[in-house]
């Protein structure tokens, strides 16, 4: 047999060592490994930029300032309805016409009166009628003739208007 070819003999080198090359980016691999871990990972924050200038100072990006909220607007007056059902004021139930009576006929009126700031009824309509036209002008002369408390706004007295509810229901 013959004998293996001789081995090259390597000599010592005398050149200076190249500079090292840059190592390559690690390029992700698409597929998923078992161990990564779920989610999405936020990339960090970059650096900030300072500037190649030391005697300049950094800008700011100053947002302007919000405008100031609007004053809350003052509470609603706080009123009170004028009334009839204080005992000390002496309001008579309305008569029950004779001839209503006689007919049968009962209902329910509705008079809309203007109270004045002193307790005084100084008009008076017909706000919704009963369908029977002496009981509704009975209950109208009768809520003209009572005495109210007057209506208030912020407790002082003012004059209003007012419904006032009259039934006539024979027993």
């Amino acid at each position: 047999p013959a004998p293996p070819p001789p081995r090259p003999v390597a000599k010592p080198s005398t050149q200076p060592p190249a500079p090292a090359a840059p190592r390559p980016l690690a390029v992700p691999d698409p597929t998923p490994s078992l161990n990564a871990p779920n989610g999405v990972i936020a990339p960090e924050p970059a650096a900030p930029i300072t500037s190649a200038f030391p005697s300049e100072a950094p800008v700011a990006l100053a947002t302007p300032p919000a405008p100031p909220a609007p004053p809350a607007p003052p509470a609603p007056p706080r009123v009170e309805l004028p009334s009839s059902s204080a005992e000390y004021l002496n309001n008579p139930r309305p008569p029950y016409p004779p001839l209503s009576k006689r007919l049968g006929e009962q209902g329910r009126v509705v008079v809309r009166v203007f109270i004045d700031a002193n307790g005084t009824a100084s008009q008076a309509e017909i706000r919704s009628s009963s369908g029977y036209e002496r009981l509704d002008q009975t209950a109208l002369q009768t809520v003209l003739r009572w005495r109210y408390v007057p209506g208030k706004r912020n407790g002082v007295a003012e004059a209003m208007w007012f419904n006032v509810p009259i039934s006539f229901v024979l027993e």
